[in-house]
């Protein structure tokens, strides 16, 4: 992967955007962009990489992690709300083939019904998902 800025360019490349385009789905500048790229700024702040990972199509805890943001539990809580934890969590749930087997989802899911099925999840096998 290199450095943060050329996994950010790779992650990019990967949706085949280019920065333009990047750029106006994350709504931020061209040059911006560029400069996160190219190592000209510093690491952008957990609000823009919640929108970068949204057009990058990654997790924002991966975005968050290569930046270098949950090293500090406290920038965990600021960069991510009590929804997103819980949203991430889930996703992490329903990811562990040996959990998905009998779990049948139809329709979106309330935060509370989220929540409730990490929960289950943690208790079933000693993980701990949610602060």
């Amino acid at each position: 992967m290199g450095n943060f800025f050329d996994y950010l360019r790779s992650l990019r490349e990967a949706q085949k955007l280019s920065l333009r385009e990047a750029a106006a789905k994350a709504g931020v500048s061209v040059s911006y962009i560029n400069q996160i790229e190219t190592g000209k700024r510093n690491v952008p702040g957990p609000e823009v990489l919640k929108k970068l990972a949204l057009v990058y199509n990654v997790p924002v805890r991966d975005l968050l992690k290569a930046a270098g943001y949950l090293d500090d539990p406290k920038a965990i809580k600021a960069a991510l709300s009590d929804e997103e934890e819980v949203d991430l969590a889930f996703r992490y749930v329903m990811s562990d083939p040996r959990y998905q087997s009998g779990t049948r989802l139809a329709g979106p899911l309330t935060f509370e019904v989220k929540r409730f099925i990490v929960e289950m999840y943690e208790k079933a096998t000693g993980k701990k998902l949610l602060p």
